[in-house]
């Protein structure tokens, strides 16, 4: 399979909705698996596929695999759409593949109920709560055109698209790397990350997403 570039933000793509996959296909399951190896080699325990520049409604999560030796419990979501949200809310320190560097506190439905398409085509209806719930919401955001930054203060928000505009200015982001990051990682092999390194190096309760 492959790795592919992310997307980085500001990017108009991460401001568009995803169009509804019309046909699972071959095309849909290879674009799936380059996902999930895209998310693996970022550290990360979910993606949306405009996060690699395909505007369609699919996304790919995996919030276990941090506890596994291999991939935990893959989810691969293809027209996804919450029906049902938690009145009880919860709160995670989130961030993005797609926002190198960046955090806030985020809040969203402790659980949700999502009705969508696995890829055979079958459709499902499953309640997913805690970790899961929050990176499943984040990634169907993705799919409308919403950016975890969106849920917080203009002030914050305009600090964080500010910070980032200048990073790519600056050549911080280097295109043919599809690890989006300008330093030398060959000794950072023991260092974990929740989501996505991007010299991120965030711990255990950062969830970039």
């Amino acid at each position: 399979m492959a790795i592919l570039p992310l997307v980085i933000a500001p990017d108009p793509r991460l401001k568009t909705k995803s169009e509804p996959v019309a046909r699972i296909d071959d095309e849909i399951r290879t674009l799936a698996a380059d996902m999930f190896d895209t998310m693996y080699a970022e550290r990360g325990i979910g993606l949306a596929a405009v996060q690699v520049g395909v505007l369609k409604r699919l996304l790919v999560a995996d919030v276990t695999w941090r506890d596994e030796e291999g991939p935990g419990k893959q989810h691969a979501l293809v027209n996804p759409e919450i029906v049902q949200p938690s009145e009880e809310l919860n709160v995670y320190k989130e961030g993005c593949l797609s926002f190198p560097e960046q955090f806030a506190d985020v809040t969203r439905p402790k659980s949700v109920r999502v009705r969508y398409l696995d890829l055979q085509g079958k459709q499902h209806e499953e309640d997913f709560d805690g970790l899961l719930a929050t990176c499943v919401q984040h990634e169907i955001d993705h799919l409308n055109g919403i950016v975890f930054v969106d849920h917080i203060s203009t002030l914050k928000r305009d600090m964080i698209i500010r910070k980032l505009n200048k990073m790519k200015k600056q050549g911080y982001f280097d295109p043919h790397d599809h690890r989006h990051c300008g330093h030398d990682h060959s000794h950072d092999h023991e260092q974990e990350h929740v989501h996505g390194p991007h010299c991120n190096h965030a711990d255990d309760h950062d969830h970039l997403l």
